[in-house]
């Protein structure tokens, strides 16, 4: 269900309610990807051009910001978890399907004004008001939508944000959720003057040398599981913190691993594992359409959509993924 016009309206006046000298933060989730951070700096470059003067975004956890998106248009404002205000007058969340994922910036939902913006169907419903759109192929989508009510015109700067967030969580303009209605968005923002070949090189085509040796190492030790998920197959693979120590690279490179992996003919479901601690790790789930993989990632106390989700393991790589295998076939049972 897509939010209402009462939600909407609600939205706006929770905006309109902050003065432009009082405090708000602008949260997204742990481990922040293309969505996450352009729709939280474009929505907070929009309130900058309402005249607000206090403005601060975050995320929990370690203060990184991926390379392809170190040059995004306000990042100025990006301060880490500990610089958070820590009493807000309103707080805007961006593409967190659950309070967990918030780690231990949860507690600013007690400001006295929140909005939730989001587009997963995993939404718990958390937050004052929510503008959550599952039929949305990106946060961004909700985010422009508000920005337009709330009267602030697109720039290159906003429109940057918007576009990056647009192009990663559709893979590129690829995925199912890629509508006529992301395609005239996506017009409408290369209308103000990006570039989005530029764009696109930077966030998509451009990896470190070591990335590359990593990611060829990695897809070597993949495993196809012709018999799971029902029959209609399973691959997976597992990347862990010794990897990424030996090749010299950052958590971050890892975050498109899913897409190679993914491409197998013979498997409808992909996993990639990737090691965040000691017997932790982080666990990407897709599906070509067959399987819907959100319910082995909310019973996982995860989120996301049928073809995309994750959520958080524990244990060893192959016991991990033993389980995920277990789900898919209770799920389609």
């Amino acid at each position: 269900m897509t939010p209402s016009a009462e939600q909407w309206a609600a939205a706006v006046a929770a905006v309109r309610s902050a003065g432009p000298d009082d405090e708000i933060l602008l949260i997204c989730h742990v481990n922040p990807d293309g969505d996450a951070l352009g729709s939280m700096l474009g929505v907070a470059l929009g309130l900058r051009r309402l005249g607000h003067t206090r403005l601060r975004a975050t995320f929990p956890g370690e203060f990184t910001v991926p390379g392809p998106y170190a040059d995004l248009p306000g990042l100025d404002l990006l301060v880490p978890e500990p610089d958070a205000w820590r009493d807000p007058r309103l707080v805007l969340i961006f593409d967190v399907a659950s309070e967990s994922r918030l780690g231990a910036l949860a507690d600013r939902l007690g400001a006295p004004r929140s909005v939730v913006l989001d587009h997963h169907a995993s939404n718990t419903g958390f937050g004052g008001v929510r503008l959550v759109d599952p039929h949305a192929a990106a946060t961004s989508v909700v985010a422009e939508q508000l920005l337009e009510r709330l009267g602030v015109p697109l720039d290159a700067e906003i429109a940057e944000c918007f576009y990056v967030a647009l192009a990663t969580d559709t893979g590129s303009f690829k995925f199912d959720m890629t509508t006529v209605a992301v395609h005239e968005l996506a017009a409408r923002l290369i209308a103000t003057g990006i570039r989005p070949g530029e764009i696109s090189r930077r966030i998509f085509d451009s990896r470190p040398f070591g990335a590359m040796k990593l990611t060829g190492e990695v897809l070597g030790r993949a495993v196809l599981d012709p018999a799971a998920a029902g029959g209609r197959g399973m691959v997976w693979t597992y990347a862990t913190l010794d990897d990424l120590e030996r090749h010299g690279q950052p958590p971050y490179v890892l975050d498109t691993l899913i897409d190679p992996v993914r491409s197998v003919a013979e498997a409808d479901v992909s996993i990639v594992v990737k090691q965040t601690a000691e017997g932790e790790w982080s666990v990407s789930l897709r599906s070509k359409g067959a399987v819907d993989v959100s319910g082995v990632a909310v019973a996982q106390g995860g989120g996301g959509h049928r073809l995309a989700a994750g959520f958080t393991g524990y244990g060893e790589a192959g016991d991990v993924v033993a389980t995920v295998r277990r789900l898919l076939d209770e799920h389609l049972n």
